[in-house]
């Protein structure tokens, strides 16, 4: 196996955006590919090391931008600004997924035709926008996402198998919230499913994350099984 990673910058219309392909390049191409959707503060070495484990697994996985080259957060206030006019316009959040949808369609590497996505917290919340565009992929998965519906999708079919995976404890996302939806993505036609892990907070893959006050907090069993159940998934989804 002989992992590696390059970056790839890419645009939506004149937003130039810098992403990062991992893969194993001693694998016969093309490959399924996997996006990796970040959390608030922006793409890092986080999805980075996520998109280098998905290439273990036999996927291109790449890394995402969503806010712009340059342009990651610091703390939780520099997080939260950065974020906020993707949450507040969300059919401009749905474009610049698309936009790293179609680059990863078109990477070497990739089988155009066996894509998923992957994303943390805000990257979940991308995930989940880009499978309720109707979007050409085949699963997403959202690992403790925000969940609220964009407002603009009533109606669309969801092509895409729907992974949900959840802590129960999660302040940030109440079990209102989660039975809306999948009340949504019924309605939706998706093929969906919801794991639940209990005593879990937000940002539960986070190693970093120890703050149970703001409602983040690691947790290496959720972490764990959550990865576990994601590999399945795609497996599913991707063969």
């Amino acid at each position: 196996m002989n992992i590696q990673t390059r970056s790839v910058e890419y645009t939506d219309g004149d937003v130039v955006l810098d992403g990062v392909v991992a893969w194993d390049a001693d694998a016969a191409a093309p490959m399924p590919g996997v996006l990796i959707s970040h959390a608030w503060g922006g793409q890092g070495e986080f999805e980075t090391d996520k998109a280098r484990a998905l290439a273990k697994l036999g996927y291109v996985g790449f890394a995402l931008d969503i806010y712009g080259k340059g342009l990651r957060g610091s703390d939780p206030d520099e997080n939260a600004a950065l974020m906020r006019p993707y949450v507040e316009d969300r059919a401009l959040l749905q474009q610049r997924m698309r936009a790293a949808l179609e680059t990863c369609r078109g990477l070497p590497e990739v089988d155009e035709t066996r894509l998923a996505a992957i994303g943390f917290c805000f990257g979940g919340l991308c995930v989940l926008d880009l499978a309720r565009t109707g979007a050409d992929l085949r699963g997403v998965v959202s690992f403790h996402g925000l969940l609220s519906a964009p407002g603009n999708t009533h109606g669309v079919k969801i092509p895409a198998k729907v992974l949900v995976l959840h802590g129960h404890d999660d302040p940030m996302v109440p079990v209102d919230q989660v039975v809306a939806l999948e009340k949504e993505l019924s309605e939706a036609g998706a093929d969906w499913q919801v794991h639940v892990y209990g005593g879990t907070m937000h940002a539960f893959t986070n190693p970093a994350a120890a703050d149970p006050d703001f409602g983040t907090v690691y947790h290496a069993s959720a972490d764990r099984r959550s990865w576990q159940s994601m590999r399945a998934f795609l497996a599913e989804c991707l063969e």
